[in-house]
């Protein structure tokens, strides 16, 4: 999807929200990071951020739980060299601005005296990727019940073995605002919503769950009618299905991944090792590796923060930058790693946007936003009767990696037997387990189908959380070791 044209209205707006609410004037924010201004001070910011989130649920068909919660603060960061000094706080105040700011660099081994900053020029943000208002996410809260109510009755309506139903509807408006030494200010207004579905069925003493959720920076009005409906249903197919599966054969086999969701082993397996901080610091399987073949021919590897109303994508960085789509692997070379200013810098590399953070009280660092395999030739259909016996994986659940050695393990929450070219039946217990670098030059056959997951990713990292997205089209893996229950 295309860039909308940016509106210099709207960002002027933003930095009037902010000056509003906590005083931040330009004459203030030049005079607050003077300080951070030396020969020896490498690179500074100030990240100012206001969020109101909003959370409803429902259980046994009643709702039970709601929840506002409304988080503001400031970071300060001044780097030297490789030493970050990051101070925070919630108290937004000209004095505690000062403090912070005076804390990070006294952090970061600066002992010089400040300097001069100039905020030059209109705030930046390029993109429009999202132009959701407050009014079209955060609507009434009968109409968030209604949208509760509808998945419940839909899901019990799919089969009278569903025994009990889960809805939630989580909402979130975060507004940034970034100021860096070089006198360079952004701001964006962050747009989120999220619905889940979870579903147990029951049968004979067995209990099986299945689960669906759905959402991105999208209007409350794109999660309803049609959507809930499906969502509600999936879920309820999978709980039914699993109900049926067997114990899941275990071996060395070949593997097929299911378009969407299971794009999660991409972001595991590979991404990751991709980031910038442990490529610097050497501790990648693909560290030094920039322009050699790691994959697959048939494997073309992005990571893209511009695609419209996705879950992982920004029109700015938490460090102010703007997002871009980034070619990780092409062909199966190699092409580069994902950069935030402190190791873009440190490499020699220009920053790629994906500088990102859980909040003002966390310091930045290079993540993912959006990662896809870009799709192939092949019918997805031909791909599965491609198997002679094997496995086919449509959903995953948990999944964790070892980035030094690139060691994966993954759990199916839905997938099926196959044999000569047929899906025998579903199975439950199995796990996916492979080497991120390995498994990429095992790919020998990619579908046609690429597809976005509906909207649900949450990475964690160093303790930190953010939202991402992932796409993959259908695609088989020579060979993969599959664990099991049999």
């Amino acid at each position: 999807m295309g860039d909308m044209e940016m509106d210099g209205q709207d960002n002027k707006g933003l930095v009037r929200f902010f000056e509003s609410r906590f005083g931040t004037h330009e004459g203030l924010l030049e005079d607050v990071m003077g300080p951070a201004v030396s020969k020896s001070v490498d690179d500074a910011d100030l990240y100012f951020e206001y969020t109101t989130a909003r959370t409803l649920s429902l259980e046994e068909g009643i709702v039970k739980k709601g929840g506002l919660h409304v988080s503001q603060g400031v970071g300060a960061r001044v780097i030297s060299g490789e030493k970050t000094g990051y101070a925070m706080t919630e108290e937004v105040r000209p004095e505690t601005l000062k403090d912070i700011v005076r804390t990070a660099r006294a952090i970061s081994l600066d002992s010089a005296s400040g300097g001069v900053v100039r905020i030059s020029g209109s705030p930046l943000r390029t993109h429009s990727l999202y132009p959701v208002g407050e009014e079209e996410l955060d609507v009434p809260v009968p109409e968030k019940k209604d949208l509760l109510v509808e998945a419940d009755r839909i899901a019990r309506s799919v089969d009278p073995r569903i025994s009990q139903v889960m809805v939630s509807v989580s909402t979130e408006m975060k507004h940034i605002m970034v100021v860096r030494k070089d006198g360079h200010l952004a701001v964006d207004r962050l747009p989120l919503i999220r619905v889940n579905v979870t579903v147990i069925a029951e049968e004979k003493g067995q209990r099986q769950t299945g689960s669906y959720g759905y959402g991105g920076r999208i209007p409350f009005s794109e999660v309803t009618g049609d959507k809930v409906a499906h969502a509600a249903r999936e879920a309820a197919r999978q709980a039914i299905v699993n109900l049926s599966a067997r114990p899941c054969p275990t071996g060395t086999m070949p593997v097929v991944l299911g378009p969407g969701w299971p794009g999660i082993l991409l972001h595991e397996a590979i991404g990751h090792g991709l980031e910038g901080d442990f490529n610097r610091k050497g501790t990648s399987a693909f560290s030094g590796r920039i322009g050699e073949r790691v994959a697959s021919p048939l494997c073309t590897i992005v990571d893209d923060g511009t695609l419209s109303y996705r879950r992982g994508s920004l029109n700015v960085d938490d460090e102010g930058t703007p997002t871009q789509r980034t070619v990780l692997i092409e062909n199966g070379i190699l092409k580069g790693y994902l950069q935030d200013r402190l190791n873009a810098r440190l490499m020699g590399m220009s920053p790629t946007g994906n500088g990102r953070r859980e909040s003002y009280a966390h310091v930045p660092m290079p993540r993912m936003t959006n990662t896809v395999m870009l799709a192939g030739e092949s019918d997805p259909e031909e791909i599965i009767r491609s198997l002679e016996k094997g496995l086919y994986a449509v959903n995953f659940g948990g999944g964790q990696v070892d980035i030094t050695s690139g060691k994966f393990v993954f759990s199916t929450s839905e997938a099926y037997w196959v044999e000569d070219g047929k899906i025998q039946y579903p199975v439950r217990g199995a796990t996916l387990i492979g080497n991120g670098p390995d498994v990429l030059t095992r790919v020998t056959m990619v579908g046609s189908d690429l597809a976005l997951d509906p909207g649900v990713g949450t990475c964690g990292k160093d303790g930190q959380s953010v939202p991402v997205g992932v796409g993959l089209p259908t695609l088989r893996i020579e060979e993969l070791t599959v664990g099991g229950t049999a």
